[in-house]
């Protein structure tokens, strides 16, 4: 991330300090050195030396980690072994944490990916900083949108990014006091249920471990850096219809909202004419719950009548008795399909605009 400016550090000292200096990534390559033929070497066995943040030698080396020793951000080697050489780790650490705290926000992928998401970046723009951040491009990514329901003592931020540390492919970024996004890589060709498994198991896990209720909305899987944008406004869509349509759910998948989908996004005075024209006979609050209860059961049987009386534990005339009052009042027969579909659209198209939601 700051191989630039670490190669600057390292090519000032080479004529004050006459030993050879790397200083790795978090990955294992060297991104600096006093060497340039090295820059670009694979060393990943330097990142599992360390037992706690003290310097270790290595075959003649001294490595010291950078960031937590157990995932280190990155790995300054000095050649040698004495007590200067570990003494040159910690001074050049001290220098390079400076350094990376200075240039933190300018080159700082969670940042990165919080503007893009925000769109407080130029499309054009986003494949030229990719590249100064070395940020991978190709690999697919999932934005889930976590709303926390209520707060704990933990704040949600750390929640979540002490459940997915891997700061080289999860993202977690805070975008308010109770709303976090999780910007995970996947695999190619990952599927809506492989999605839903990993909201159901954050869900499970703060729920088990916090005693936090949340609910995640799931945008469409991002192939691109741009599509980020566009997938963490449909996990917002996801949150915010399904607040509405779907209350009992805490899972949301935007690929599953269906016609609440484009209901949420009609304008609320075309909905309230819809609902006019519909309803000529009568008004919708005429119906009693007991009648609105034998809708919602007719419909959640698929139209069967048999069914839903069994259901209802009323004798199938009865239930036909009511379908009947429903025709006089409404002026729909919800035995047919067409005035079935009619009339579900329109208790949805209520249920829209009592919830009044807020649009983002």
């Amino acid at each position: 991330m700051f191989a630039r400016v670490f190669q600057n550090v390292i090519n000032q000292l080479k004529e004050s300090i006459n030993r050879k200096i790397y200083v790795l990534d978090n990955l294992g390559t060297v991104i600096a050195g006093s060497e340039l033929i090295n820059v670009g070497e694979s060393r990943p066995e330097a990142l599992g030396y360390f037992e706690s943040d003290a310097p270790v030698v290595v075959a003649g080396n001294t490595y010291y980690p950078m960031g937590s020793y157990t995932m280190p951000e990155n790995v300054i080697i000095i050649e040698g072994d004495d007590s200067e050489a570990a003494d040159i780790c910690k001074v050049l650490s001290v220098s390079f944490n400076n350094i990376k705290t200075l240039y933190g926000e300018k080159y700082d992928k969670i940042s990165f990916i919080k503007n893009i998401i925000l769109d407080n970046i130029l499309s054009s723009d986003i494949y030229i900083k990719a590249k100064e951040l070395n940020f991978g491009i190709d690999a697919p990514k999932a934005v889930f949108f976590i709303r926390f329901n209520e707060m704990g003592e933990v704040i949600p931020y750390d929640i979540l990014q002490n459940m997915f540390p891997d700061k080289n492919k999860d993202y977690v970024i805070s975008i308010g006091e109770n709303d976090v996004v999780l910007i995970k890589e996947v695999k190619y060709n990952t599927d809506t249920k492989e999605l839903e498994k990993i909201a159901h198991s954050i869900s499970d896990t703060i729920s088990a471990e916090f005693y936090l209720g949340v609910t995640i909305g799931i945008g469409t899987v991002a192939e691109t850096l741009r599509d980020l944008s566009t997938s963490f406004k449909e996990a917002q869509v996801a949150i915010e219809v399904g607040k509405v349509f779907n209350t009992k759910q805490n899972i949301i998948n935007y690929e599953y909202l269906g016609i609440g989908r484009l209901i949420y996004q009609l304008p609320t005075t075309l909905c309230e004419k819809f609902l006019q024209e519909v309803f000529k006979k009568g008004s919708l609050d005429s119906l009693d719950r007991e009648t609105l209860l034998t809708i919602q059961a007719f419909f959640d049987n698929n139209l069967n009548v048999s069914e839903t009386s069994r259901k209802l534990f009323v004798h199938r005339n009865t239930l036909v008795y009511r379908l009947e009052k429903i025709r006089k009042i409404t002026g729909l027969d919800l035995r047919e399909f067409d005035n079935a579909i009619t009339f579900k659209v329109a208790l949805m198209v209520k249920k829209y605009l009592t919830s009044k939601p807020i649009k983002y």
